[in-house]
């Protein structure tokens, strides 16, 4: 049976790995089988449950193996650890991680990151429960992953009082409702305040958009204190409460999903704070403004939209003819793996694009701009055999 698959969302900053780490340790001490999974960056998700281990990340190790040209022998344990939290309670942790800042799309490292942890079985894995701590930022692909491919079963969205949390979350339960009306199959399960500081907003935005507060986890400076030394909010008997609580209904499948949600547009929205836009337009910006009186005459340039350095720089003739063919429909490569097994296997931001051996690319290559073109919705295109190319 595979492990349940539950994605945390939220406003960066929002106190996300501090609620993964709590409920994923809370359902180990449950008795349950539990993978952490960081899918951020900073790699800073699983810090706690390792007692202030800082894990090596998938993408540094996919990245060593490949430098080796040994991928294909990329193994679990090279990305997997596991620790004990107390006698015999033991608890997996994973970090995804990402490019170094600067250097890379983090949301490429998302989408290549699940693609190796689907070739090493993950969904086969003895396991109870996979809890993934992901960034409040849906708008690049690779975030979305859980969401566009249907990975998590359920989503629950972290939120606090404030604006700024709250339009983060109207914008994650947009596009779960997106993704569910293009055949996806993500469910989100509701709300949860961190940091509650006794205000109703959260209660008016919950009301609004007709999703339900879950859980409400206190401001606390005592537990801030333990998670601030990396150690978790049960050691207090409120907040193991709290965390107990929300396990248990999780595991027992008692919160029902909701499909009757409805995102607010900007203006509802801000209705929810007593605030209204303006009529028309701001004022547009003049010259003089700028540049002062001495306004200097020059040219606007045209401007590519393609990155000035490209995140694929391929050497090898014929994975650059395949570069040069994808990019040339309009679809930009963001990561290109050949292997025995696979072929060549393109990654363009959340989309796969499973190319096989490089016969025949001018027909696969036509079947995706045709595919591209017709509008339709997918994530995964298998153009191995040119005469049966299948998607989703």
């Amino acid at each position: 049976m595979a492990p349940r698959m539950i994605a945390i969302y939220g406003k960066g900053g929002m106190g996300k790995s501090f609620f993964t780490s709590n409920l994923t340790a809370r359902l180990a001490y449950d008795g349950y089988r539990v993978l952490q999974l960081g899918c951020d960056p900073k790699h800073d998700s699983c810090n706690t449950i390792f007692g202030g281990h800082s894990l090596p990340t998938l993408g540094d190790q996919w990245r060593l193996f490949r430098e080796a040209g040994k991928e294909d022998q990329l193994a679990i344990g090279d990305v997997i650890f596991r620790n004990e939290l107390r006698p015999g309670v033991v608890i997996f942790g994973c970090e995804l991680g990402g490019p170094e800042v600067g250097r890379g799309c983090g949301g490429q490292g998302i989408s290549t990151g699940f693609k190796v942890l689907e070739n090493l079985g993950m969904s086969r894995w003895n396991l109870d429960f996979i809890v993934m701590d992901f960034l409040g930022d849906v708008v690049c692909g690779g975030f979305a992953t859980p969401l566009a491919r249907s990975l998590a079963e359920q989503v629950i969205i972290l939120v606090g009082h404030d604006r700024q949390s709250l339009y983060a979350a109207n914008n994650i339960a947009r596009a779960a409702q997106y993704f569910r009306s293009m055949g996806g199959s993500t469910q989100i399960l509701g709300l949860v305040v961190n940091r509650d500081d006794g205000s109703d907003t959260a209660d008016q935005y919950a009301e609004a958009v007709g999703l339900p507060i879950l859980a409400r986890v206190p401001l606390s400076r005592k537990v801030r204190e333990l998670a601030d030394a990396c150690r978790l909010a049960l050691e207090d008997e409120q907040f193991n409460q709290i965390f107990g609580d929300l396990a248990k209904r999780i595991a027992r499948q008692e919160l029902q999903p909701v499909d009757t949600y409805t995102p607010l547009g900007y203006e509802e929205f801000l209705r929810v704070f007593g605030a209204e836009e303006p009529p028309g337009r701001p004022d547009p910006a003049r010259e003089t403004d700028l540049f002062g009186e001495k306004t200097p005459v020059f040219t606007v340039p045209i401007l590519s939209l393609k990155p000035v350095i490209p995140q694929v720089q391929a050497t090898d003739p014929v994975q650059l003819k395949v570069q040069q063919m994808i990019e040339a429909i309009g679809m930009y490569v963001t990561d290109m793996v050949r292997s025995e097994r696979d072929g060549i296997t393109v990654t363009s931001g959340s989309v796969e694009i499973r190319l096989g051996e490089p016969q025949d690319l001018e027909h696969k290559v036509a079947f995706l701009s045709a595919l591209r073109r017709s509008g339709q919705a997918f994530s995964f295109v298998d153009l191995s055999y040119a005469d049966a190319p299948t998607y989703r």
